[in-house]
């Protein structure tokens, strides 16, 4: 990042409104929700610059890698939390490119299924290998004891949100 990106980034950060009086735990939710921000402007300049792609079409295309027999365009919007109407869109963009297919469902004619063409699949493959390759670079600042422990205590965290949650 460059320097005057850096700035702004720094200048917009949410953390950086707090102080020692705030609680500890508002502290620690705003440095992850940092984290998680600056991870994911990377990762989206990343795709931009390297592929010439955004984030949503690279998760659609990993939803899409992880079910091989295809999904339906309400569960891809499900699954991406995002509106029916970003799904068609992407959809559309990729089926002209050759990377996704629209199928009739057999099981209901009003919905298709969206399946990873064979040149999707090699398109994506290749995306998902650079991907992992930047989000190790970005967790490299951490020696594997501390990325080991920051695991085990996020799990710890996630365990008990997810307890918390009301009964849906």
């Amino acid at each position: 990042m460059s320097k005057p990106n850096k700035a702004a980034a720094q200048r917009t950060d949410h953390e950086t409104r707090l102080t020692e009086e705030h609680h500890e735990s508002l502290r620690l939710w705003l440095r992850m929700l940092a984290c998680t921000n600056l991870i994911e402007a990377y990762v989206r300049s990343q795709l931009r610059v390297k592929f010439h792609t955004t984030l949503p079409r690279f998760d659609l295309m990993s939803q899409l890698e992880r079910n091989p027999e295809g999904l339906k365009m309400g569960e891809l919007s499900r699954r991406m939390m995002v509106t029916g109407g970003n799904v068609t869109g992407i959809t559309d963009q990729l089926v002209a490119e050759g990377l996704v297919v629209r199928e009739d469902n057999p099981k209901d004619r009003r919905a298709y299924i969206v399946k990873l063409t064979k040149e999707g699949r090699r398109v994506f493959r290749q995306w998902a290998d650079e991907h992992e390759d930047w989000i190790i670079k970005l967790f490299d600042g951490l020696g594997d004891k501390e990325r080991n422990q920051l695991y085990a205590l996020l799990a710890q965290l996630k365990q008990h949100v997810a307890e918390m949650q009301p009964e849906s």
